[in-house]
């Protein structure tokens, strides 16, 4: 009995020290996050935009995306990247090809499917080679969307303020992110249940609140994050990385976080922006949502190989430092954690079962103040995200409504647990492919004759082939 007293007692202890880290890490970015005040917007058309948009089989959402982003925003550049799509993608494309203000880059295999971040390469060098010589990089602001994506007609205005692109020091922005469901849903073509639209509320909720408080934290730090969807960047500081590294995009599965990195490595100030958004379609299945996390959570261990420069860099705080060695040491701690959190529980289980009266027993010994502690220390870092998403975003929700969200961010954050299993499974084993996650509401194949009545790409300026 000692012994197993004994282990309980390291177990907890260690399981309590975790849970009181993790407890004041959440405390200081909702502080930081709360405390917030937005910014004023400047002049964008001192700016020259350019928006990426890599295509791999996105016939079912690009020709919607061309049409907003070409009517929201008239005076910006679309290059749309078609990597090897065969699913009508480049036939959607092509039907804008007339369009001056849009430039689509078609990558062939063997040379195609290389991954996200080989797609901007390509666009990147697309873009070198036909702006004039005259031309100031620093002036010229490269953003990145998904197929997908609802881009806020007044992004460029928020963007161009003296927080953001106004201030010379600021090489990158990333802007809030928004989730929503298929947006065939809203015409009946795809209806979602109920656990369906809770799923994606929950993404979005975790979007618009606990990862926005990270980023206050790391506007502080100067570590701001880049993410897949809504990032923007000088195109100066694409080159200088080019310039070191190759190409500004790399290998990582999280190729966005990568560039991050580089810029700061580089000198370069991060910004995320939360008075603009870009918002776009959430996974509606359980199974989608863990391979999409997993995909992240690897691309975060592949990551961890430019700690070492993070460290030695003299261009990057303390503060910041820190920083990226916490988010690059997350799923190592979830990896630990798993493991530790189960054998309390198991040794736990065990103890109540040996103590005399059973659980009676353990409840009058002490265990009464088990529950307390899992709800302040385990469940609340959790469901406090509930509260700060209808404060901060969604303040038609309910307060019911809302301390519910939040009971339900707690269980929903035991996905993450299992995907960061499944990236390092697939760590271990030297696997980095991945196929890309197919659109909740695809619609029926193009027609036949549809395709065949598109001109062939070859007789329009602005479709360019690409084996880079």
């Amino acid at each position: 009995m000692p012994h197993e007293v004994t282990s309980l007692a390291v177990l907890n202890t260690v399981a309590f020290l975790m849970c009181v880290a993790f407890c004041a890490y959440v405390l200081s970015i909702l502080v930081l996050h709360l405390r917030t005040r937005r910014a004023g917007a400047g002049n964008s058309v001192s700016l020259d935009w350019h928006i990426i948009v890599p295509c791999r089989n996105e016939a079912s959402v690009i020709g919607g995306t061309l049409r907003r982003l070409l009517r929201d925003l008239p005076d910006v550049t679309v290059w749309c990247v078609d990597d090897a799509s065969d699913d009508g993608t480049f036939e959607e494309l092509a039907a804008f090809a007339s369009d001056p203000r849009v430039h689509v880059v078609r990558r062939t295999l063997p040379d195609a499917v290389q991954g996200k971040g080989a797609a901007l390469n390509t666009a990147w060098r697309e873009i070198l080679r036909r702006l004039p010589a005259a031309v100031d990089p620093s002036r010229v602001i490269i953003g990145v969307l998904d197929a997908d994506s609802y881009l806020d007609p007044q992004c460029r205005t928020a963007l161009a303020g003296r927080r953001y692109f106004g201030s010379p020091s600021v090489a990158a922005v990333q802007v809030e992110v928004r989730m929503l469901q298929c947006a065939r849903s809203d015409r009946g073509h795809h209806r979602l249940g109920r656990w369906a639209r809770l799923l994606v509320r929950l993404q979005d909720m975790e979007f618009r609140a606990p990862i926005a408080a990270m980023q206050s934290l790391r506007r502080v730090t100067g570590s701001v994050a880049m993410g897949g969807n809504g990032q923007f960047t000088r195109l100066s500081l694409l080159n200088k990385i080019a310039a070191e590294h190759g190409t500004p995009w790399h290998g990582a599965l999280l190729e966005d976080f990568e560039l991050g990195l580089h810029i700061l490595l580089a000198g370069g100030r991060t910004e995320y922006c939360a008075e603009t958004w870009v918002a776009q379609e959430a996974l509606t299945r359980i199974r989608p949502l863990i391979r999409q996390r997993a995909r992240w959570a690897q691309g975060s261990m592949q990551c961890g190989r430019h700690l070492g420069a993070v460290l030695r860099s003299d261009r990057i705080r303390n503060a910041a430092t820190m920083e990226i060695a916490h988010f690059l040491a997350a799923p190592w701690l979830q990896l630990i954690g798993t493991p530790l959190y189960l054998g309390c529980l198991t040794v736990m289980c065990w103890y109540i079962n040996h103590t005399m009266g059973g659980l009676a027993g353990w409840w009058d010994a002490g265990g009464w103040g088990v529950p307390p502690l899992v709800a302040i220390f385990g469940i609340g870092p959790f469901a406090v995200w509930g509260l700060v998403y209808k404060a901060r975003c969604e303040r038609h929700l309910t307060w019911p409504t809302a301390i519910g969200l939040g009971l339900c961010h707690w269980l929903y954050s035991y996905l993450q647990s299992i995907a960061v299993w499944v990236a390092f499974g697939r760590l271990i084993r030297a696997r980095s492919d991945w196929q890309k996650t197919a659109r909740a509401a695809d619609p029926p194949p193009l027609a036949a004759g549809r395709s065949a009545a598109l001109p062939p790409h070859r007789r329009h300026p602005q479709l360019t082939h690409s084996k880079q």
